[in-house]
């Protein structure tokens, strides 16, 4: 049998990874000198309630190399065998930490997958490994499927408050101020595994227009596979979201998601956002 192994920022809750036989690991959230498991120590929500109250950004710390050599043993002790989807190495070491435990614990029955992603578009590749997992795939044949996939997985999302995106110097207070007034929203995505600025535009319709205009021209979706909806701590944002790519996802799998702490300490509260697969 093969277990498959995820980190928290793929944001899938505990119900849905229960379901799926997912296991999840927590990475760490710090308030300053505060530490807290992510998804386990506190929820999405007391994350959001937080940031809204610091000056500072939060950091996340990585999982480390013990921990996995735990999980993958305990997972592998009666024969089964990991597949573990995470983080993007640009963004945390977490996989990194895989990698040393797997040379530790078993190569041979333990693989390891940099998801290039975060956040719903991290949940979306592990839906589609849970779907591909009962097909009678090797470890490594699975192995290989999921990273075609997380090649073609795209996560574009509206922010609605530039604050977050200012703290953490991605944009200037100049540019901060102009756009609050403005009611600019930047539209983010995930290109080499980072998050990055695609536009910008002014309001959260605009910039569902915005994605639609990219996923027409740049990408178009891949209608075969699930497409996942995230929010951060703005549920109706997400419906609105979801009602407005009602004709691009009709007769999909809809995977709805609260976007965690990683993307969430530079989203800010109220972004919302499509993950998909591009077509091949």
């Amino acid at each position: 049998m093969i277990r498959i192994l995820t980190d928290s920022t793929s944001d899938l809750s505990p119900a849905r990874a229960a379901e799926l036989g997912v296991e999840i690991l927590p990475l760490t959230v710090l308030f300053g000198e505060e530490a807290f498991q992510d998804g386990v120590e506190i929820t999405k929500e007391e994350f959001y309630a937080r940031l809204e109250q610091v000056d500072t950004l939060p950091t996340t710390a990585q999982i480390p190399p013990e921990t996995f050599i735990q999980t993958f043993e305990r997972l592998t002790e009666n024969g089964d065998q990991v597949l573990a989807i995470l983080i993007s190495s640009a963004m945390s070491g977490t996989y990194q930490s895989a990698m040393i435990a797997r040379g530790i614990v078993d190569e041979s029955n333990i693989a390891v997958v940099d998801a290039q992603t975060v956040t719903f578009g991290m949940g979306l590749l592990v839906e589609a490994a849970c779907l591909l997992r009962d097909k009678g795939f090797s470890l490594f044949e699975l192995k290989g499927q999921v990273e075609e996939l997380a090649g073609r997985v795209r996560l574009l999302a509206v922010v609605d408050t530039l604050k977050y995106l200012k703290m953490g110097g991605r944009i200037s207070g100049a540019t901060a101020v102009v756009g609050g007034l403005l009611g600019i929203s930047p539209i983010i995505t995930i290109e080499d595994g980072l998050v990055i600025s695609v536009g910008k535009c002014r309001g959260r319709k605009a910039g569902f227009q915005f994605i639609r205009k990219w996923m027409e021209e740049k990408e178009p979706i891949d209608t075969t596979l699930p497409v996942a909806f995230g929010h951060s701590n703005a549920p109706q944002a997400m419906a609105d979201c979801m009602a407005y790519f009602a004709a691009e996802t009709q007769g999909m799998t809809v995977l709805p998601s609260d976007i965690g702490a990683v993307v969430g300490t530079h989203a800010g509260p109220g972004a919302t956002g499509i993950a998909y697969f591009v077509r091949k």
